[in-house]
């Protein structure tokens, strides 16, 4: 199949966006469009973006991070991440400071993070990306949580971790991404 077929694209125009609510870590906003001819509202969030880190042991185990997320209203397995401070923030320097604040491991500097892949999270509304990087050669220091954070740190193998996403037990796009992209790339 030729991949210009699914290039066709439909005429799609913004007329206005409107602000609807601004929150702290995102804005939503109504978007005025005429698409196809038709003219409709479309639901939009603005997120300035974020990184993740996969922390890789010695060993080979990968850190992981069990928190509560209100949204689910339970706690995940997750790898640690966190938004920009800034919209201009690098993500690399994003992640260098929350391998440490959630983990309480470190590298000596940013540049020591391998870039493994960038996510859209949700592109039907969002658009949020998330670079994801690897962390090698860690260095033990201390946890920097705030003050309403409560983060477990725990060890896994990849494979168990594998077996979990497959089972359905970790939904996370950025944690499934992350270990699958890794492992793939590890092993193949």
């Amino acid at each position: 199949m030729d991949e210009k077929q699914f290039e066709k694209e439909i005429p799609v125009k913004r007329l206005r966006r409107e602000l609807a609510y601004e929150g702290t870590i995102l804005k939503v906003y109504k978007d005025y469009v005429d698409a196809n001819g038709v003219h409709a509202v479309w639901d939009y969030i603005h997120h300035d973006g974020a990184a993740a880190v996969l922390p890789v042991t010695d060993e080979g185990k990968i850190l992981m991070v069990r928190q509560y997320r209100n949204a689910l209203d339970r706690f995940t397995l997750e790898i640690p991440a966190g938004k920009v401070d800034s919209a201009d923030e690098p993500r690399r320097i994003c992640a260098f400071r929350e391998l440490e604040e959630e983990t309480g491991f470190r590298v000596d500097k940013p540049e020591d993070l391998e870039f493994l892949i960038r996510i859209d999270t949700t592109v039907a509304f969002l658009d949020e990306e998330i670079d994801i990087f690897v962390a090698r050669n860690l260095k033990k220091s201390a946890q920097h949580l705030d003050e309403d954070e409560v983060i477990n740190v725990e060890v896994w193998d990849p494979k168990d971790l594998l077996e979990l996403i497959y089972k359905g037990e970790i939904r996370d796009g950025k944690t499934v991404a992350a270990i699958t992209a890794y492992t793939a790339k590890k092993y193949f």
